[in-house]
């Protein structure tokens, strides 16, 4: 068997880290993709960096290929990845206007999930805001 790349390795052991919850509403290659984009937005895979193929992330995390390909897919119709057939999927440069809307879009999507929990539970707006600046 092939050496498996640093690359490769810091991916699937995320991955596996941090394994991708059933019960949230994203489905599981949005997770994937969600994980991948952090990695690269927090430098962790830096500009050029080849990602693993789609058949070797996929028998590392015994996550099937046709969702590794969904998150690909999403990573690459995001920017975040281009694709080049026989060669591979690199990460792309990302500018700082950039990163920094996909920052505040999930920060968007996560106050999303706590203000639904917090209508749900009949926890008051303010309630949430406190805790909120508590954490901060």
């Amino acid at each position: 068997m092939a050496a498996i790349s640093k690359t490769t390795s810091c991916i699937s052991e995320k991955i596996l880290q941090y394994p991708c919850n059933k019960n949230l509403t994203k489905s599981l290659y949005e997770q994937i993709a969600m994980q991948i984009k952090s990695m690269i937005m927090n430098g962790e895979l830096r500009t050029d960096s080849l990602l693993p193929s789609v058949r070797e992330l996929s028998k590392l995390t015994n996550v099937s290929i046709l969702t590794i390909r969904a998150a690909y897919d999403t990573l690459k119709y995001d920017g975040f990845i281009e694709t080049f057939p026989g060669r591979g999927s690199f990460v792309m440069a990302l500018d700082k206007d950039f990163v920094r809307k996909e920052q505040l879009r999930r920060a968007e999507q996560l106050l999303q999930q706590v203000a639904d929990i917090g209508r749900i539970y009949g926890i008051p707006l303010d309630t949430l805001v406190e805790m909120l600046k508590n954490l901060a």
